[in-house]
């Protein structure tokens, strides 16, 4: 007698491979980008031999450090369910600022101050627009961007001269014994957000809000708050971010952190952050800044015209978003 064909009998080898086909959903869930980024590592090796050179993946981290730094708020941002176009203008007013003072010790205090309350005062504006006024958080954005290089260019007169202090330059484009300097900056913000979203109840909220913001209403959450802070933690740090940049480019103009807008976005949504809200990770984010800079370092190695480098730009993405976004 076939037992298969006994009444009442569960198919367990179907079962089997419904449980098996679901933990590896869940693994690429989880883990997708971080496969995703090993093997782009190792091909890359594999069709450009420098690019393993100590000096190239120094150079790397160097570039990436900016835009992972960038990509951590647009994370949060995403998180809450809104996005945030106004960061590359932060960036740039940043690094205008840079140029603005001498190069005193306490003159690098002063750049850093103002350059935190540029991005804290847009974050809020944007945080506001969104949450009291309702404004969508595209046009808020874009507002405040366009607001902000109108203002630099006024204040540049369309052309900033002079460079930043020393210990920027330090900060943004020196290495200690090979390892970046800007590193540090990126393990320090990194991990304060990282705790704050992954160990802590205001991480919590933030999924819940980005989720579905009438359930934490009624869940008695203080929905705008929450929201506005993630515009004005994107703004702070992309002020941070475009100090880094301004001191790795160290000769400054008004288009620092130009696309980064647009990078950021695309990084922490290939490092699993949903667009519509209420999912995403730290990690991930990071992860997502350097696929990006690695598929830009990859092709620059094996001397692709820029049209070709864009295209494969593009694939990598694609493909990034395939192994990991798929849910």
């Amino acid at each position: 007698m076939n037992v298969d064909s006994i009444p009442g009998r569960v198919d367990t080898t179907a079962k089997g491979r419904q449980s098996n086909i679901g933990r590896i959903a869940k693994f690429t869930s989880q883990y997708g980008i971080f496969v995703f980024l090993l093997v782009l590592i190792i091909v890359s090796g594999a069709i450009a031999p420098s690019f393993l050179s100590g000096q190239n993946l120094s150079n790397l981290v160097l570039e990436t450090v900016p835009l992972a730094i960038v990509t951590i708020g647009q994370a949060l941002v995403i998180m809450t369910g809104g996005l945030d176009l106004s960061v590359a203008s932060i960036m740039a007013t940043a690094a205008v600022v840079g140029t603005s003072f001498s190069g005193l010790p306490i003159d690098v205090a002063a750049i850093i101050a103002v350059a935190i309350v540029i991005g804290a005062v847009t974050g809020l504006v944007n945080g506001l627009l969104v949450t009291k006024r309702q404004v969508s958080p595209f046009l808020a954005t874009l507002a405040s961007m366009t607001v902000l290089q109108g203002l630099r260019f006024a204040y540049t007169k369309g052309a900033p001269s002079g460079g930043m202090p020393h210990l920027l330059r330090v900060v943004g484009s020196s290495t200690w014994h090979g390892i970046p300097v800007n590193l540090a900056v990126l393990i320090v913000f990194a991990v304060i957000v990282g705790i704050v979203v992954h160990r802590t109840v205001l991480g919590r909220r933030f999924m819940i809000v980005g989720g579905n913001r009438v359930t934490a209403q009624l869940l008695g959450y203080r929905v705008d708050a929450i929201v506005i802070g993630a515009y004005v933690a994107s703004g702070v740090l992309a002020a941070i971010a475009g100090i880094v940049l301004g001191g790795y480019a160290e000769i400054v103009d008004n288009q620092v952190g130009q696309g980064f807008e647009l990078d950021s976005i695309v990084a922490a949504v290939i490092g699993g952050a949903a667009l519509s809200g209420g999912r995403g990770t730290i990690p991930g984010a990071l992860a997502g800044a350097a696929v990006l800079m690695l598929a830009s370092n990859v092709v620059v190695l094996i001397g692709l015209p820029i049209q070709a480098q864009i295209v494969l730009k593009g694939v990598v993405i694609v493909l990034a978003a395939a192994c990991y976004v798929q849910r």
